[in-house]
């Protein structure tokens, strides 16, 4: 059994139930990372990487993974494309402080000489032309997200009104046309479950999906959904409140005992199967 190194604390809840999974499917199979470098296109960098929560696998690594060690992919996919959204999120504000135009990569010298940069003086501006501000994009930069989340917010905020379960008939036929509000969660909230019957099973209204895998830590309308079913089926989760907190944890391991699944308390596609019914 490898001695693994403490996954950084900042990594997110998703992306590190990916890699657990990765590291005891690693341990299982036996295998070095010499030697998942041997039998895959990846590398032994690469693979320590990815197994230290340095960096997310490509979706074929972990394809790869499976693979050489005669595991059934489909689990690690479901969880790699939530770890995928999780990853892209928190990337998103380390890219927009890497291209703040406020703090430019040093330019190239070119003359490769000490004279070529002398007293602040930057590259040779060409004869005639503008020198172009920095502050000035600085300033248009900001006015552009500023533009950006005003529209957002009128968007979006109509949305909350009805995030709350509060019932509206606007709200109502916003869920019924498909349409996705955006999930807030506020301290202490909780939500209704009405359940009716589909032609895709057991539904409480608040998401459609079968497949998305709710972890501990996770958030948002799927998880509102299994609560509530969870209700139905007679597991208590605790409040319906969109968390997946020990309480939840703890129904969903109890459901999955009574029904012979893997009681590791998370919902993936086999769990989804059993609420829906």
């Amino acid at each position: 059994m490898s001695r693994w190194k403490g996954l950084p604390d900042s990594l997110d809840q998703r992306v590190r139930q990916l890699v657990v999974q990765l590291r005891r499917l690693k341990d299982h199979s036996g295998l070095s990372l010499v030697s998942l470098a041997a039998r895959t296109a990846y590398s032994k960098s690469s693979w320590e990487r990815y197994l230290n929560g340095k960096k997310l696998p490509p979706r074929d690594a972990v394809v790869a993974l499976a693979r050489v060690c005669d595991a059934d992919p489909t689990r690690l996919l479901a969880l790699h494309e939530v770890a995928a959204q999780a990853w892209g999120a928190a990337a998103a504000p380390e890219a927009g402080r890497a291209a703040d135009p406020a703090d430019p990569a040093d330019p190239p010298d070119p003359g490769g000489g000490a004279d070529a940069t002398v007293a602040g003086e930057g590259a040779p501006r060409p004869a005639g032309g503008p020198r172009v501000r920095t502050g000035s994009l600085v300033v248009l930069s900001a006015l552009g997200v500023v533009v950006v989340a005003a529209v957002a917010l009128l968007i979006v905020r109509p949305w909350q009104q009805d995030a709350a379960g509060r019932g509206t008939a606007d709200g109502a036929a916003g869920r019924a046309a498909g349409a996705v509000p955006a999930f807030t969660h506020r301290v202490g909230e909780t939500f209704d479950c009405r359940l009716t019957r589909t032609p895709g099973g057991l539904s409480a209204g608040r998401s459609r999906t079968t497949t998305a895998i709710l972890g501990s830590g996770a958030t948002g309308w799927d998880v509102v959904e299994a609560q509530c079913l969870l209700h139905h089926h007679g597991y208590d989760p605790g409040p319906v409140d969109g968390i997946v907190g020990e309480n939840t944890q703890r129904a969903v391991k109890r459901l999955q005992a009574g029904v012979g699944l893997p009681t590791d308390g998370i919902v993936g596609p086999d769990t989804w199967k059993v609420l829906r019914r």
